[in-house]
């Protein structure tokens, strides 16, 4: 998928060798000594951390260099070339070629039973397309990442499951899925630092799966000027696809600044418009790859936050220790909801993460930043420590990281189905109108559908000191049978925002899960 370049002189390829040469000198003792496992990377993550950060260097031979976007698309990994292949293996791996915006390279190895070996850069391995290059004199290039493929849909064809490529991104599909969020090995400094850094993984380790291997083992050596780190990926396949990542991350005490935000588990999605924020000019309903924060907290509270794209950047956490779980969420699954027969938004998958120990205290950290157009990512979450360990000391996670469709997390009582902002008719003038707000929640779950037809439903509804609620409801939707909350508030500065917070209780027990929106300022 990715591209290549013209000749160069003797001095340009040994260039472009040493951008490896660190990377190869940190990895050659440990894993010819012995088999390799998490303990022998976690060394070389410590052994990392202990010495200042070499940036790898990103020259490109100066004909791959010169090529665009839909050049470098043109250039491509040959199928039948593919690791594991030719053993007729239930997974296999593609690599992608570096160019354009992919400039620094990563290595890849090989983990089989007799051993480890490195995988080289092969032209042969690559179809150039229409592209006038010189690949035979550009050296041992490395890669810009890798795809894993299996038998995701069906058994006559292996789809796309997994794509390692760019920093510390990944991303993976279950059943019936397309592309949509990504997932990051770490985030750093995203926001409440000096300026936000992207660790990188700079070395893979595929290991080989046997004849009938349900799941794929990939381990990554993670690298950036403020830390470092051993991942471990064990992907196994299915309806959803289920990640369960182990890292151990090390702070660098050498390093120039320290570390403002560690955001662990990172998730980053892209959130235009929807029913809650429309936008008259697009024919589309909704354009998002995610349409909501779901969150866990460790003290047994569900929370749903609505996605926006503001005009400026809008940063909000939620305190708690040792959540259950967080993800940014597609609830919205009709493709009536979306009207675009090319992006198909109603099959990108949710990222549910659930801790599989106590993380202790900290906050999961929601970042919405301004977004033109549907083709850059806006929205972040993570989780952050409320303690960043000393350097030298290990800080260690667990989770999954599930990648959900039709089927995906909810809340155990009752959750939101849809969040819309808007007047019906009102013969209110334009200026009260501007000062207040109204929204229609939609709820539906188990708890709800267990009520009788009678039941009494209360809707809480609370707001900080610049809002002040004007009304509110709770009534069955005869339509639906599901159960609307309506909410108008009045803000009492305009240029200031509103945080909303509303449930629905029955018999003072509540049955929903709680709805928490930002009312942008004016």
């Amino acid at each position: 998928m990715y591209a290549e370049f013209p000749s160069l002189s003797r001095t340009l390829r040994r260039s472009s060798a040493a951008a490896l040469a660190l990377s190869a000198s940190l990895v050659a003792g440990v894993a010819q000594a012995q088999a390799f496992d998490f303990e022998s990377l976690t060394k070389l993550a410590r052994e990392r951390a202990e010495k200042p950060f070499v940036a790898a260097s990103d020259k490109l031979p100066a004909d791959l260099a010169k090529l665009d976007y839909d050049q470098v698309r043109d250039i491509r990994y040959k199928p039948e070339r593919a690791l594991w292949r030719a053993e007729k293996l239930p997974f296999e791996a593609m690599f992608f070629h570096l160019g354009l915006y992919q400039t620094q390279p990563v290595r890849i190895h090989e983990i089989t039973a007799t051993g480890t070996r490195d995988i080289t850069y092969s032209r042969a391995d690559f179809d150039y397309g229409k592209n006038t290059v010189q690949p035979q004199v550009w050296g041992d290039l490395g890669f810009a990442g890798f795809r894993i493929h299996n038998h995701l849909n069906s058994p006559e064809y292996k789809d796309e499951l997994a794509v390692f490529q760019g920093a510390s991104y990944f991303r993976a599909l279950g059943a019936g899925q397309q592309y949509g969020l990504s997932a990051r090995g770490m985030a750093i400094d995203t926001v409440g630092g000096t300026g936000e850094e992207f660790p990188r993984f700079t070395d893979f380790w595929l290991v080989k799966p046997d004849a009938k291997a349900a799941q794929v083992t990939v381990f990554a050596l993670l690298d950036s000027p403020r830390a470092t780190g051993a991942y471990r990926f064990d992907i196994r396949p299915g309806a959803q696809t289920v990640t369960t990542v182990r890292a151990r991350v090390f702070v660098r005490g050498n390093a120039a600044k320290p570390i403002g935000t560690l955001g662990v588990a990172p998730l980053t999605s892209m959130f235009f418009f929807g029913e809650n924020q429309p936008r008259k000019q697009d024919f589309r309903p909704e354009v998002h790859d995610s349409d909501g924060l779901m969150v866990a907290t460790g003290e047994g509270e569900w929370l749903w936050r609505p996605l926006q794209n503001p005009g400026s950047t809008l940063v909000t956490s939620f305190a708690t220790t040792n959540p259950k779980g967080f993800g940014l969420m597609q609830r919205d699954r009709q493709w009536a909801s979306y009207e675009d027969v090319e992006a198909r938004y109603e099959r990108r998958p949710s990222a549910w993460v659930r801790p599989l120990h106590d993380w202790g205290p900290g906050r999961v950290e929601l970042v919405q930043n301004n977004t033109p157009d549907e083709t850059h990512d806006n929205i972040v979450a993570y989780w952050v420590p409320a303690k960043l360990p000393a350097p030298g000391t290990p800080m260690e996670f667990a989770y999954e990281l599930a990648w959900q469709g039709d089927e995906q997390q909810r809340p155990p009582g009752s959750w939101v189905t849809q969040s819309r902002r808007g007047m019906g008719f009102t013969k209110q003038s334009a200026e009260v109108l501007r000062r207040q707000g109204q929204y229609v929640v939609d709820f539906n779950g188990p708890a709800l559908a267990a009520l009788p037809a009678d039941a009494t439903v209360k809707a809480v509804v609370t707001a900080d000191a610049n809002g002040k609620i004007l009304e509110n409801a709770a009534y069955r939707n005869p339509a639906t049978g599901q159960w609307r909350m309506t909410v108008r508030v009045q803000r009492q500065q305009t240029d200031r925002p509103i945080e909303l917070r509303a449930f629905l209780q029955h018999d003072n027990n509540a049955v929903s899960e709680t709805w928490t929106h930002i009312i942008l300022p004016e």
